[in-house]
């Protein structure tokens, strides 16, 4: 069985962006977003430019997927210390049930690319490409390990979207949301069976709905 390649860290990461750099593209952002397969909890796009050189070369950086909590923190913080510019964008569950997943996904990378300050040359978006930004652009398949820009925009779009679950479940403790961050675990599903769904869920998914008239079957029944 062949070994597996390690993802690239660090400064590996940052090779796309220097050659955009050379073509003159300066400066080059990346857009990349967390909760996309959460059934509860907002979906929260992150975007950044990193600079140039050494200061741009950011410790432990890498797909926030790939970090341990702790790592993730720490590397947020080097994003926010030395990013040139960065921007998150919350979606709420509402918004993502009533406009649907994709659209927006999109709608927040393209607002959360237009908050940057100086605005982008080029951008670079985690897994497909974000039409309307105003700029050159282009989808990378699994960018966040592949573009320093979009790795960053990755951890500041979690570690954001993980502190807003950890404060939900002070307000719905019976979901575990500080666990699970509002994705599909045994836990979570049984939270639902046993309480329904709250309105952080996101009614547009199979579960949630599913969970929804079994629970409004079973006040009917008590009624």
């Amino acid at each position: 069985m062949a070994a597996r390649t390690p993802a690239p860290r660090g400064a590996e990461l940052a090779v796309l962006e220097r050659r955009l750099r050379k073509a003159g593209f300066a400066p080059v952002a990346g857009a990349d977003e967390a909760g996309r397969g959460a059934c509860a909890g907002p979906l929260v796009v992150g975007a950044c430019i990193l600079p140039a050189g050494r200061r741009g070369t950011i410790d432990e950086l890498a797909d926030s997927k790939l970090l341990t909590p702790a790592a993730r923190d720490r590397v947020y913080d080097r994003v926010v210390a030395r990013a040139e510019s960065w921007s998150v964008v919350v979606i709420p569950a509402a918004e993502v049930d009533r406009i649907g997943l994709h659209v927006a996904n999109l709608a927040g990378m393209r607002r959360a690319l237009a908050r940057l300050d100086p605005a982008p040359a080029y951008a670079l978006t985690d897994g497909f490409p974000v039409r309307g930004i105003g700029v050159p652009g282009l989808g990378v398949w699994k960018g966040d390990r592949v573009a320093a820009c979009v790795a960053a925009a990755s951890v500041l779009a979690k570690v954001t979207r993980d502190r807003i679950m950890v404060e939900l479940h002070d307000r719905f403790p019976s979901y575990g949301f500080a666990v699970h961050k509002g994705y599909v675990t045994p836990g979570h599903a049984a939270a639902l069976d046993a309480y329904g769904p709250c309105e952080e869920h996101r009614r547009s998914y199979v579960n949630v709905r599913r969970a929804l008239r079994d629970d409004e079957g079973m006040r009917e029944v008590s009624a």
